[in-house]
């Protein structure tokens, strides 16, 4: 008797530890508290992170350095905002399928943004076909906005770009491209918008 009652306390002690670890680990699938802890964490440091970037008109002029809130938003609240297409590409690192982005042989007049935040990236000055069936760039309308990180997957060593306000990926950047550069900025279509030139 002493026996089963001991082996029920011990079934009883473990099934509470187990029911106690499962908690936590739904919570934090759970995007709404996903969102909360997020919150919490921009009060706890005070403020958002902030970054600099350049505004650009649609003519793709400098307008001037402007210091803003970096974007975050949680997985759901990406969902909501992107289509399919573009949160595979700009939140996980895709790719779209070469020839088939709109902006491959897109040739109007403006200045290409991020499908994420907004922040102008590449003009049209800038432009031109590289064959490879992707829109492509010889520089960037600011350096100010994109970030660059290795990238080592697929067993290759490449530049990543990023945007700079959201961290949406863009595409990456290579060293084959035109003068006066010489570097090829491979985008995606999927992570830009266009503002036409007014």
């Amino acid at each position: 008797m002493y026996r089963v009652n001991l082996t029920t306390t011990v079934f009883a002690f473990i099934a509470a530890f187990a029911i106690a670890a499962v908690f936590p680990i739904a919570a934090a699938c759970d995007p709404g508290m996903e969102k909360q802890d997020e919150a919490a964490a921009q009060d706890k440091s005070g403020a958002a992170e902030k970054v600099t970037i350049v505004e650009v008109a649609s003519d793709g002029t400098k307008k001037g350095a402007v210091t803003v809130d970096k974007v975050v938003r949680t997985k759901q609240e990406w969902k909501e905002r992107l289509t399919d297409e573009q949160y595979y590409v700009a939140r996980e690192k895709g790719t779209e399928r070469a020839f088939t982005g709109k902006y491959d042989k897109h040739y109007e007049d403006g200045v290409y943004k991020c499908i994420g935040c907004g922040t102008a990236l590449f003009s049209s000055k800038t432009k031109y076909d590289s064959g490879t069936g992707w829109p492509s760039f010889y520089e960037p309308v600011a350096e100010e906005n994109i970030d660059e990180k290795t990238d080592l997957s697929y067993g290759m060593i490449r530049t990543e770009v990023l945007c700079k306000r959201c961290d949406s990926h863009l595409g990456h950047v290579f060293t084959d491209g035109p003068r006066p550069t010489g570097l090829r900025y491979c985008m995606n279509s999927a992570s830009l918008d266009f503002e036409p030139e007014e």
